[in-house]
């Protein structure tokens, strides 16, 4: 357990609610603004939406230290946007910028290196790019591009599924009605699927070749999908990952990216899972429940590493790890952000086996005193 100041030190609040949240690719950063593993960027989404709460609507810089794993006092930079609620944040892998939900529509926003005299003059700024297949389409709850970032795909309230070749904004593949409204969707590594959940099983899209719905990932009795992550390695131990809910709580179920059928469940939380991730290395999972509590999880064993109890006094809108998996940032309801460094595992003898050598010791002496055994062996 942390103490009351490294609890203060990891989480910070920002002031308004924060509903999105990921990490600023090095490739953002010019040849003069070179970010190092010691400092990191953060870009974080939300606030009070419409009407006169008097909460602003932003897009939020916040500088993440890993010496002393915390997060900046303060955003280092601010973009208002208006009345508008920016909800869902895609981050584009090649440093051009990021995408943003807003209730009527999605906006692209770049990078801003404008030359300061601060240490951190990376900020975002508005891009003159009209997207216009993207005005217009109502409250995206989902984006995300592909690995190598030539696609985008955006999944909506009202169910309709859209994917484009990015920065052309060509459309490969309109399905009205993919789900009564799309929760989650993700590409595999390699870029040919795209997995996506709602109302209903979960879908697998070919985004490479027929652009069309290759197979139906079914319920089991009364679950509810709710995310879904592939796997991020690209070899032969490659798993698809969804979040379900039942009454007794949530799991999360392993699926073949080949055969696309169901490998196994594992019950992870008593409560809602109301966000989730997996690190780049593929090595680690991480949820966030509707309590404010953070598991981080080992994808080999599905065992549960750590447990962070009341994270946040807010459900957890959104989780993202750091590009070298050491690292997740977690955001929520209550305005908080925090950072919660990974610790590598303890090595050493299992407790088992050191019980059973004791015991195999105790035995062979209680045989040996009753002349069970010889006296030399």
């Amino acid at each position: 357990m942390g103490s009351e100041n490294d609890e203060e030190l990891n989480c910070k609040k920002y002031g308004v609610p924060l509903y999105g949240a990921a990490w600023v690719p090095s490739a953002a950063f010019t040849a003069n603004e070179l970010e190092t593993p010691a400092k990191r960027l953060v870009v974080l989404a939300g606030g009070g939406g419409e009407g006169h709460s008097g909460i602003p609507n932003a897009l939020l810089l916040s500088a993440f230290d890993s010496e002393s794993c915390s997060l900046s006092d303060q955003p280092v930079a601010k973009l208002g946007t208006g009345s508008d609620l920016p909800y869902r944040i895609g981050v584009h892998p090649g440093g051009e910028g990021i995408m943003c939900s807003f209730p009527q529509n999605c906006r692209w926003f770049e990078w801003d290196s404008a030359t300061s005299t601060d240490d951190q003059t990376l900020s975002l700024k508005s891009s003159e790019k009209v997207l216009k297949p993207l005005e217009d389409v109502g409250q995206q709850l989902a984006l995300t591009f592909n690995t190598e970032g030539n696609l985008l795909a955006v999944g909506g309230e009202d169910g309709k599924l859209r994917v484009f070749k990015w920065p052309a904004m060509e459309s490969i593949l309109s399905e009205a009605n993919a789900h009564s409204s799309v929760k989650d969707l993700d590409f595999s590594p390699d870029g040919k699927f795209l997995v996506s959940v709602g109302s209903g099983p979960g879908r697998i899209w070919d985004v490479s070749s027929s652009s069309s719905s290759v197979a139906s990932l079914p319920k089991e009795n009364d679950e509810i999908f709710g995310f879904c992550r592939f796997s991020r390695s690209t070899g032969t131990d490659q798993v698809l990952y969804i979040t379900t809910m039942r009454d007794k709580g949530g799991s999360i179920v392993k699926w073949n990216p080949t055969s696309w059928r169901r490998i196994s469940s594992t019950f992870v939380s008593r409560d809602p899972i109301s966000a989730f991730n997996v690190s780049p290395d593929g090595k680690l999972l991480a949820i966030g429940t509707i309590q404010g509590d953070i598991l981080i999880i080992s994808s080999a064993n599905m065992r549960t590493r750590t447990v962070i109890k009341k994270a946040h006094l807010g459900l957890v809108t959104a989780l993202a790890f750091s590009q070298d998996s050491r690292a997740v940032v977690s955001v929520s309801l209550d305005s908080s952000s925090r950072a919660t460094l990974i610790k590598d595992e303890k090595k050493g003898i299992n407790l088992w086996i050191i019980l059973f050598f004791i015991l195999l010791a105790v035995a062979l002496y209680y045989a040996k005193d009753s002349g069970y055994l010889p006296l030399e062996l």
